[in-house]
């Protein structure tokens, strides 16, 4: 009988070995393994150079899918004499090598790098860059960053000189990596979004599953939840579409830690468990631990602390005799805490102690085993000790958040550590002493504005908080003073997981109450806004339970102590930063909204207002206006009241101090070089723009300029104002992201950042037809020389007490705030 079918050539064998090392690097690592098992079975001769391709290819593949023990298994086999020299004998060890460092055999993976190295140098130069490259790995694992870096830099040159594009994107997302290990998130972020270009450019997904975890990953070490959330998504499906099983264990683990810190313990387990799944099946130990570590934090949350234990005891089971010191300090740390809940508090004290004395404990790491200790020393009843760990706990985390360059990241930088706070602001409470709790409480409050003007090149104050390392309860801040100077009463409230807490400070005395859970207020801010902005009803006239709920939660406790007519400024947190407190409906005999009893203003924290002067306008004002611009897409139209509004404005200056850009004048490039800082008063007239992922990209939508047609709140930041006050009508200026401490982020904040006094935005999308009358209102009571609350409050009064009976809903007045800067 004959032979119908015939094995490959050899020029076949090489061209699909080449293929199959492209696809491997393409990501499609399951066909790549499918092609070395096609080329050992045509070319099964231990004597031809192409089997021993193949075998290498098929080595490393397994190692990339994350099947470490059936890749050294598989590659055992020692190469022929004759091949002793060649490019699959680096490889052979180089893929071993890999292997042994993330099962954790770091000997061995250390003697096999080496000879790789050794024989690379001498016979194979073209490898040496992925010696390097593997080398930096083995280090980065082992915690020894600064060797680590040294290696990816020397990889990263070598791949630059030799044009290898996989090689260079590897080492900048390996940079990407150790930066962010050695805490250096603007860096990181720099390294992986330039590996990340490389490889969405060249296709190489296997890569880009890495760059986007490690994104990912940046942004949650900065307490950026939703912006890492978005990046671990895009890398697990990179993950499952490569194939690349430890990656996609990786991305599920780190989600899982994202949403424990959220409070969705239930999507945290399901995510844990599924890496969990993978991580025992690929023989993952890092993996396996950390999946465990996870899961014993959610059971701990849930009450299950047996449960918890056994998790945590796996875990130290499974760190064998050289184990991971940063990973196993932090089952050290679940241990401590889990021993507080027992209570064990001998065990708590000493485990917690021990990390928070050993110099090789990461900065979080820090500040979390002080927190806790300070807890087991309260529960003690040793309550000088106590404070001074929380005190230490506060300043580690401040000086930590001061350390962060990029301001973006210094805004999300509490979303993951604003608990410590809450913790020392119970502990002091429990104390009775509501003064230092509120004093605590502020310190949380807008370190990122404060830090900003505080720095810039004009400052107007300086900082009221102490400075690192000293008494955090020493501060030059004095609540009753601020309210006495600026004759006002100041609400500050504190939104917790159990409870909340409203503090009343007025210049004759300070009043705390305890409020519902953040939870409970959440809902009713949600239900209440859906109403304003949805039901066409006047809630007066239809009656509204969350709106009726929120006054006598927020307000009521404390309404006897705000005379009538009296001015009120609100330091909210949490969802209350999203509520305008005069929309509140006051349901009585005279039902009506509470703006007709208070003048309402919103400020940041009780230490930027200490820098805040009773200001009454200037008495030569001038206007800097932008308004009415082209349309530049058709997403942004022509407002239709512009017109109007520019009018309304325009009539309360003198026409020598006012300077205004409109139509096609209204452009990005003018506004920045129209030396803003010179005027006391900034009007925009236009769109806008609320970004929630990066909400330094809020905008102001002007007029087409070449590609470019938006004025980004990165931008407005970075020129100084003076500006007695900035008036945006654009839609959502005051933001849609809320940042832990930091408030609303968005055009106000941004104008606010730059030095403004104060600024009036919309919470939400403004009516372009009552829009005019509001602002002609406003610069009229400017004019006639009201402050911006005042002018602002009897702006709102004249559309609730107009002839048309549509304005009078709050739709129409309330999403317009007025935000005091300092």
């Amino acid at each position: 009988m004959l032979q119908v079918a015939c094995r490959r050539s050899s020029a076949q064998g090489t061209a699909l070995c080449e293929s199959a090392w492209n696809q491997a690097r393409f990501g499609d690592l399951h066909t790549a393994l499918i092609s070395a098992d096609s080329g050992l079975k045509d070319f099964p001769q231990s004597d031809s150079e192409l089997h021993w391709r193949f075998f290498v290819l098929k080595a490393e593949v397994l190692m990339r899918q994350g099947r470490y023990e059936e890749s050294l298994a598989f590659s055992a086999q020692s190469l022929p004499p004759q091949f002793a020299n060649s490019d699959s004998a680096v490889w052979q060890l180089l893929s071993r090598a890999s292997s042994f460092t993330y099962l954790e055999r770091y000997p061995e993976a250390e003697r096999a790098l080496q000879s790789a190295r050794s024989l690379a140098t001498s016979s194979q130069p073209q490898l040496v860059g992925e010696v390097l490259l593997r080398l930096g790995t083995l280090s980065s694992l082992k915690w020894d960053l600064d060797a680590a870096k040294s290696y990816f830099l020397q990889s990263l040159q070598f791949a630059q000189q030799s044009s290898d594009r996989f090689l260079e994107a590897s080492a900048l997302g390996s940079l990407g990596l150790v930066s962010a290990r050695m805490e250096r998130y603007g860096e990181s972020t720099d390294w992986n979004t330039k590996a990340l270009e490389i490889d969405r450019s060249h296709g190489l997904s296997s890569l880009a599953t890495k760059a986007e975890g490690n994104i990912g990953w940046n942004y949650y070490l900065v307490g950026d939840f939703e912006n890492a959330l978005s990046h671990y998504d895009l890398a697990i499906k990179d993950a499952i579409r490569s194939g690349q099983e430890q990656d996609h264990a990786i991305w599920l683990l780190n989600s899982s830690q994202v949403f424990y810190d959220k409070g969705d313990l239930s999507l945290a387990e399901k995510y844990a468990l599924d890496g969990l799944q993978i991580a025992e099946r690929l023989n993952d130990p890092s993996n396996t631990i950390y999946a465990k570590q996870n899961l014993a934090l959610i059971s701990a949350a849930t009450g299950q602390t047996a449960l918890a234990q056994t998790y945590v005891d796996e875990s130290f089971r499974l760190e064998g005799p050289n184990p991971d010191q940063q990973r196993q300090m932090y089952t050290r740390l679940i241990d401590g805490q889990l021993a507080l809940l027992k209570p064990d508090l001998f065990k708590a004290e000493r485990t917690l102690n021990e990390i928070t004395k050993d110099p090789a404990a990461t900065v979080s790491l820090q500040w979390e085993a002080l927190a806790t200790l300070a807890q087991v020393h309260a529960a003690q009843g040793k309550v000088a000790i106590a404070e001074t760990e929380y005190s230490r706990s506060i300043d580690t985390i401040a000086k930590a958040q001061e350390s962060v360059e990029r301001e973006e990241f210094r805004l999300s930088f509490l979303s993951s550590a604003i608990r410590f706070y809450d913790q020392y602001v119970n502990f002091l409470l429990q104390q009775n002493r509501p003064l230092d709790a509120l004093k605590i409480a502020d310190l949380s409050r807008a370190q990122t504005l404060e830090h900003g003007l505080s720095s810039s090149p004009n400052p107007r104050a300086g900082s009221a908080r102490p400075a690192p390392g000293t008494n955090v309860l020493a501060l030059a801040t004095r609540p009753q003073e601020i309210a006495r100077r600026l004759g006002a009463t100041l609400l500050f409230y504190q939104l917790g997981q159990k409870s909340s807490h409203l503090w009343l400070i007025s210049p004759s005395e300070i009043q705390l109450h305890t409020l519902p859970d953040e939870a409970e207020i959440d809902a009713l801010v949600a239900s209440y806004r859906k109403t304003l902005l949805e039901d066409p009803r006047d809630p007066l006239e239809s009656g509204n339970p969350a709106g009726k709920n929120l006054y006598e939660m927020l307000i009521q406790p404390v309404e006897k102590s705000i005379p009538t007519g009296s001015r009120v400024i609100i330091l909210p947190d949490g969802a209350l930063r999203s509520l305008n407190f005069e929309s509140l409906p006051v349901y009585r005999s005279n039902p009506h909204y509470w703006i007709e009893d208070v003048t309402v203003s919103v400020a940041s924290s009780l230490s930027l207002l200490s820098h805040v002067r009773n200001e009454r306008p200037p008495r030569s004002p001038d206007l800097l206006f932008f308004g009415d611009p082209d349309p530049p897409t058709t997403d942004y139209p022509r407002l239709a009241d512009a017109a109007e509004e520019i009018r309304a404005v325009q009539k309360h200056f003198n026409k020598k101090s006012a300077t205004l850009f409109l139509n096609k004048d209204a452009r990005a490039s003018a506004y920045l070089s129209s030396e803003p800082g010179k005027y006391s008063y900034l009007h925009f007239a236009t769109h806008g723009v609320a970004s929630v992922a990066k909400p330094l990209e809020s905008a102001i939508i002007l007029t087409r300029e070449g590609d470019s047609y938006k004025l980004y709140a990165r931008d407005i930041l970075q020129h100084h104002l003076n500006a007695y006050l900035v008036s945006i009508s654009a839609c959502d200026g005051a933001g849609k992201r809320n940042f832990a401490g930091e408030g609303l982020i968005g055009l106000s904040w941004a104008f606010l950042r730059a030095g403004a006094h104060n600024v009036v935005a919309g919470l939400w999308e403004t009516s372009t037809a009552s829009t005019p009358q509001i602002m002609d209102e406003l610069y009229g009571g400017l004019t006639a020389g009201k402050t911006p609350a005042e002018a602002l409050r009897s702006a709102k009064l004249s559309l609730i007490h107009s002839k048309t009976k549509a304005y009078r809903r709050p739709f129409y007045w309330a999403p317009f705030q007025l935000y005091s800067g300092s």
